[in-house]
């Protein structure tokens, strides 16, 4: 049966016990601490994406997760909202549905939907790890800054729970049944490198505090079914190679159309490993803090500078 919940989402933020159906004495700040060291058995993981909570990607991740034994939930968009990036909590409340159980549907953003996942459906333990995706397409270079599925990996790394965004696609986006294909050896590669990530932690956190991993998994052979070239440790490209295309109206409005303006790719970038086949795997983590070098920029640019 389904339920249906609305929530205001300041709500969101408090780490209350509501799905117990008892109330706090007070509302205090959400504090969705990160487990201190990897479970020795199967992970508990919070299961999101942009596309939407019943699209192919998460369902096969779902089901690929589940079978490898760890304790997956759902807890994703109910429509889509691919490109919304980091927004979150824009409105004053929330639907939240609950159409099946481990299943968990909330009408807004990727980030939302970790939020709302982190406050009330793991109320009291964080999961062990949050997992957005896979989804359409790739999140590499520019496109990884206005992504959904990379928004809700921030949104869980803000709150300092380990987290992998998973995308299936190269730059060149083969059509959709191709790439749904492609989907079956990304949530594959997913499962084997969260086992590899079990195996180094032992008794230390899955990854680094507020470290994520972005993973990019190459569509390969005409089926989408191929093998990836090989696994690369990337960064970001520093280029946004979707640009968009104007063309005025005459009565008010503009055309928008986009076009992909694809620079060289950076070496040792994401483009660079998904364009030769090969999964892309990036850090990245949920600030914009840059390098010691940039930050000495900022202080000899700002010496001596008056108010």
């Amino acid at each position: 049966m389904q339920r249906k919940r609305v929530l205001p989402l300041a709500a969101l933020m408090l780490c209350t016990p509501a799905l117990a159906g008892t109330a706090p004495a007070a509302a205090t700040p959400q504090t969705a601490a990160t487990p201190q060291t990897a479970p020795a058995g199967p992970l508990r993981i919070l299961l999101t994406n942009d596309d939407g909570y019943n699209a192919p990607g998460i369902r096969k991740a779902f089901d690929r997760l589940t079978a490898a034994g760890h304790d997956v939930t759902i807890v994703a968009p109910l429509t889509n909202q691919s490109g919304t990036g980091t927004k979150m909590m824009s409105a004053p409340s929330v639907t939240v549905k609950h159409p099946e159980p481990k299943v968990w549907a909330v009408d807004g953003t990727p980030g939302d939907s970790v939020a709302f996942g982190l406050a009330e459906v793991f109320a009291g333990k964080a999961p062990d790890l949050v997992v957005s995706g896979t989804n359409f397409g790739p999140n590499v270079a520019g496109l990884a800054t206005h992504s959904g599925t990379v928004g809700g990996a921030v949104a869980a790394l803000e709150s300092g729970v380990p987290a992998i965004a998973l995308s299936t696609g190269g730059v060149s986006a083969p059509d959709p049944v191709t790439t749904v294909n492609a989907m079956d050896p990304t949530v594959d590669f997913a499962v084997r490198l969260i086992d590899r990530l079990r195996e180094r932690a032992r008794s230390g956190p899955l990854l680094p505090h507020g470290v994520g991993l972005n993973v990019n998994h190459p569509v390969v052979g005409a089926d989408g079914k191929g093998t990836a070239a090989g696994v690369s440790a990337t960064f970001q490209d520093p280029q946004n190679f979707l640009q968009p295309d104007f063309t005025d109206s005459g009565d008010g409005t503009w055309k928008v159309s986009v076009k992909v303006a694809l620079r060289p790719a950076a070496r040792g970038g994401d483009i660079e490993a998904v364009s030769a086949g090969r999964i892309a795997v990036s850090p990245m983590n949920a600030d914009w803090n840059t390098g010691p070098a940039d930050q000495a920029l900022t202080t000899a640019l700002l010496a001596g500078l008056r108010p």
